[in-house]
């Protein structure tokens, strides 16, 4: 396909330029020569890349067991990706002792169906792996390389501040319930889990390692404080998921690391677990990228709430959910509207707010409204 828009204002690294943007096959090209298609009034943007998003997870369980097929899941997760903007998702899967949708099992599953699933949206997984999961480090390697995931960022979820004060942990009976184990069963594995805590820094650096070694992209995930963010990064893993403090933020960055916050937190106007406001990250300039976190939407919201709140202007704002989420996961084909570069852009009503197209490799994965109404009518 051949296309031309025409009379729109197209983003770029300095702000807005009124110009035609040419899509020839599946990259942008300056000579197309196809049909041309008046855009005035819209906005052209790139595409949003986002980096990390669980909010998939309710279109594969909307209730516990009730969806087997989630292939079928996949393809709800697809038109809502595109109907959001975003051309290109990475998709957060837990590797859990939490068990359920969070569990082993369960990332095996979703990973066959991924492999299989014809989806518009160009998809990547990222494993949330347990680091206190010291037997499951040999399977999740060999998981890792079966499917030929390209990014795995490590968390530690578990409840050790109530494990060390010989509580049981919040929330208790509920997880257990949804990890499919009694709460006996289940306080069982998380105090044997707790109880190894020394074995995990020596055995997690050899991991990492062996992923890197693959061409893995690693990160860590909720980093409390910056020393805790300097041994991840002594190990290599240079990707920084929602630091918990401005401190710890600040840190990765003096150290080479790159920081990704959460749009919701931004959206919000701050976080709702009570860390730091992604907003005042971004204020002192140490973020590299937002990502959708639980919820897709936030990041269209979160890039203008940016703008309305006089943080950062559109052109900066944007770099934080395209160009900047790209550059992290080495996607150097896209995140803007440069000749030459895949075509991944949206097409966006500046009165509305609403994304009317989303453009993926040169081709429609979403049109609704206005421009649907010039391009078919």
């Amino acid at each position: 396909m051949q296309i031309r828009f025409e009379n729109a204002e197209v983003l770029g690294a300095t702000g807005f330029e009124q110009r035609s943007l040419g899509v020839a096959g599946s990259k942008l090209n300056a000579q197309a020569d196809g049909r041309a298609v008046d855009l005035s009034g819209y906005w052209v943007l790139p595409a949003f890349v986002d980096i990390h998003g669980d909010g998939f997870e309710r279109h594969l369980a909307p209730r516990r067991g009730a969806l087997r097929d989630l292939g079928q899941g996949l393809m709800s997760v697809d038109a809502e990706l595109a109907a959001n903007g975003i051309a290109t998702a990475t998709l957060a899967q837990f590797y859990s002792w939490e068990g359920g949708m969070r569990g082993p099992e369960f990332a095996r599953r979703f990973l066959a169906a991924h492999r299989s699933a014809e989806m518009l949206t160009d998809t990547l997984v990222q494993l949330r792996f347990e680091t206190h999961l010291l037997e499951d480090y040999a399977s999740f390697a060999a998981l890792v390389e079966a499917f030929d995931v390209p990014y795995v960022v490590f968390n530690d979820h578990l409840p050790h501040d109530a494990l060390n004060k010989g509580k049981r942990p919040p929330r208790h009976t509920g997880q257990a319930l949804k990890s499919g184990r009694s709460p006996e069963a289940h306080l069982d594995l998380l105090k044997r889990l707790h109880a190894q805590a020394d074995r995990v820094p020596e055995a997690l650096k050899q991991l990492a390692q062996d992923l890197a070694a693959r061409g893995v992209r690693l990160g860590s995930h909720d980093d409390a404080t910056p020393d805790m963010r300097a041994g991840f990064q002594a190990m290599g893993i240079g990707l920084a998921e929602f630091p918990e403090t401005l401190e710890t933020a600040r840190a990765t960055k003096e150290n080479t690391g790159h920081v990704i916050l959460g749009a919701p937190n931004v959206v919000r106007g701050g976080s709702h677990s009570g860390k730091v406001s992604a907003a005042e990250v971004i204020t002192e300039g140490l973020c590299d990228a937002l990502a959708s976190d639980y919820h897709y939407p936030a990041l269209k919201q979160a890039v203008l709430r940016l703008v309305d709140d006089q943080i950062l202007p559109l052109e900066k704002a944007w770099v934080l959910v395209s160009s900047g989420p790209a550059s992290l996961l080495g996607l150097r084909d896209r995140g803007d509207l440069s000749d030459g570069k895949r075509a991944d852009l949206v097409i966006l009503d500046p009165k509305s707010r609403r994304i009317e197209a989303t453009m993926v490799a040169g081709r429609f994965s979403h049109l609704t409204g206005g421009v649907a109404e010039r391009l078919l009518g």
